[in-house]
């Protein structure tokens, strides 16, 4: 009997349920023996509480298309995972003893940096590990892809395609907030996808004169709107200067509800214009996943399939190079991938004139 445990771990996304299809579908379909599914509910908590029920054909038919993931996920902090919880329960020895006591051949964890990282501690500790790559930030390290990217693309796009309308009748500036915390891969396409004048990103600290500039340029060639996509982790010069300590002071009481509204006070400030913020929020991480996704899923799947089959752990399945491999989980654990300032997409995009704010 092979017994395989799955588990989706922090921020959902499109297309885990697809991902999930995928390795069923491969293992059970190549086995040459029975194969049991435990499904752990809320990420890693499932396996500290040892909560989980045992999945068959039946939980896998029609979910290919299903946003979310039928499992349920939680975050569960890597650098809170060694920390005994309320009832000074040890959640890694507690993830290991459930791990045992269903007398699993390996686990399947679909998850981004952070879960990444845990599922590498486990794999430390001796058990069975693959992981797929899921976050709709497209910041796991070691792949060039994962799946939720491009559905949360076309959503965050739609959301800047839609502004178009509202922003040219009313004559303003409208600021557009994309999801993306300390990488900025997101708002970077969305923003070029769906032409906006100003992109505002992590790895690029703007100076908010240089998005005047910008924005009074556009003005004076007779533009009644301007567009700018801000990254929820945009940070302004004089922030990026900042230790993390006077950074972390300076948020402590910081005022506004996001950068993007300190944003749209600096502009208005400075130009008297009017400025109004949208934030699509999570709607970014809803509703079913594109065809893209779904058919980068099921690749990841059958690839996770075919390397348990062959007894081959330790690794998450990645895409290089239009190829589906697998990356040492010790390679990429506790690593992000950013957006290079110099690279080549960004001096494309200021080619065509796009601001970065810098």
């Amino acid at each position: 009997m092979l017994r395989i445990g799955m588990l989706t771990s922090g921020g959902d996304c499109q297309a885990l349920n697809a991902a999930m299809r995928g390795v069923f579908k491969a293992v059970t379909r190549n086995s040459k023996e029975p194969v049991e599914f435990y499904g752990f509910e809320d990420g890693y908590k499932g396996m500290i509480y040892s909560k989980f029920r045992i999945l068959d054909g039946r939980d896998f038919k029609g979910i290919l298309t299903r946003g979310g993931t039928i499992l349920g996920t939680s975050r569960c902090p890597f650098k809170t995972i060694r920390d005994p919880d309320e009832n000074g329960l040890d959640k890694v020895e507690a993830m290991k003893q459930t791990y045992h006591k269903l007398q699993l051949d390996c686990l399947v964890m679909g998850g981004g940096n952070g879960s990444t990282k845990t599922a590498n501690l486990l794999s430390e500790e001796g058990l069975n590990v693959i992981t797929l790559p899921k976050t709709i930030d497209n910041d796991l390290y070691g792949t060039d892809m994962t799946f939720g990217f491009h559905s949360a693309l076309d959503i965050a796009t739609k959301c800047v395609d839609d502004i178009h309308t509202t922003a040219s009748s009313h004559g303003r500036v409208f600021i557009v907030e994309i999801m993306g915390h300390k990488v900025g891969w997101l708002p970077l396409y969305a923003g070029i996808a769906g032409g906006a004048d100003i992109i505002l990103l992590p790895e690029i600290p703007y100076d908010i004169d240089k998005v005047v500039d910008a924005i009074e340029a556009r003005d004076k060639g007779g533009s009644r709107f301007t567009i700018i996509v801000v990254a929820e982790g945009a940070i302004s010069k004089e922030d990026a200067k900042l230790s993390k300590k006077e950074y972390k002071k300076k948020m402590a009481s910081y005022e506004y509800p996001s950068v993007s509204y300190e944003v749209a006070d600096r502009i208005q400030k400075a130009t008297g214009r009017e400025v109004r913020v949208t934030v699509p929020g999570h709607t970014q991480r809803g509703g079913a996943p594109d065809a893209y996704d779904r058919v980068f899923s099921t690749q990841v799947g059958a690839v996770a399939g075919k390397l348990i089959l062959k007894k081959q752990f330790g690794y998450m399945v990645a895409s290089k190079n239009g190829e589906i491999i697998k990356v040492p989980l010790k390679e990429v654990a506790g690593k992000l991938k950013t957006v290079d300032p110099n690279a080549p997409i960004i001096k494309q995009a200021k080619y065509v004139g796009i601001s970065f704010g810098d």
